[in-house]
């Protein structure tokens, strides 16, 4: 693993690779669930479009991302 992808670990200890690169779609949709702030969102986000830049992926994480932000108001 690489230093730059253990210093982009979130608090549970997975790195936005670990979140979205799996073949099975729930453990993919359990990794978006989990992310509780907007840091790891925004590397997950930022990792997506880097790579695979899935439509259905990226819709994922505006929508847990807008529901961060209505738990923070």
């Amino acid at each position: 693993m690489s230093n730059s992808e253990e210093q982009e670990r979130d608090s549970n200890g997975l790195s936005p690779a670990q979140r979205l690169e799996s073949p099975n779609t729930r453990l993919i949709n359990a990794g978006i669930v989990t992310i509780h702030d907007m840091e790891t969102l925004r590397a997950c986000v930022a990792y997506e479009n880097a790579n695979q830049q899935r439509v259905r992926i990226l819709r994922q994480l505006k929508q847990q991302a807008d529901e961060i932000r209505s738990q923070n108001d």
